[in-house]
């Protein structure tokens, strides 16, 4: 790509002729100098400037082609190959020490939590044995507590009717004996009558 000068094309061009003055040949639109061939020239001219974009065109992938390729050096194939090179080693050597470090690692942490898994089954196991232990004391505790109350309860009714049966001979006795004094108060006159 070069960044010379613009070419234009004419659109109409003057036929020029040496210096004598019979030599002139003429164009079909008129002599160099005549109104329609500057009308031409100037619409020539026109028509570059609005409608041909190349020279512009060209100007700014000069100005493209200078900021990249001579400011800015090779900085850009420079980081490009910075990059490259440490892609290489990071697949070469950094991923494949990753992948083993991670592998050892993994099986050490694979081992300690199996480790772990088993303690909390064997820990688990354990609490269900104790739960179950305490349940079967708990539910024995509750039996016999109940077989206590029962035996206690047969025990207190069974006082209880001993308690009834004394009271009742109690009652019978002390009715008796109040019936042998009201006799024996019978027997003597009352207080009342023995005042004159």
């Amino acid at each position: 790509m070069s960044c010379g000068g613009t070419e234009t094309p004419m659109v109409c061009e003057a036929t020029q002729g040496g210096g004598g003055g019979g030599g002139k040949k003429k164009d079909s639109l008129g002599t160099a100098g005549s109104p329609a061939h500057l009308i031409i020239k100037d619409l020539g001219e026109i028509h570059s400037r609005l409608l041909d974009h190349r020279p512009v065109i060209q100007g700014e992938a000069c100005y493209f082609v200078k900021e990249f390729e001579e400011k800015r050096g090779l900085r850009e194939m420079r980081v490009l190959e910075n990059l490259k090179n440490m892609i290489h080693e990071t697949n070469e050597h950094t991923l494949p020490t990753c992948r083993e470090t991670m592998q050892d690692n993994l099986n050490q942490v694979l081992q300690r939590f199996q480790t772990a898994t088993d303690s909390v089954c064997r820990l688990q196991q354990r609490e269900q044995e104790r739960k179950k232990m305490h349940n079967d004391h708990l539910i024995a505790s509750e039996k016999q507590h109940i077989m206590q109350r029962e035996d206690f309860m047969k025990e207190q009714h069974s006082k209880q009717t001993e308690v009834d049966e004394e009271h009742r001979k109690a009652m019978e006795r002390l009715k008796e004996q109040y019936a042998e004094m009201e006799k024996g108060l019978a027997k003597f006159p009352a207080f009342g009558e023995l005042e004159p």
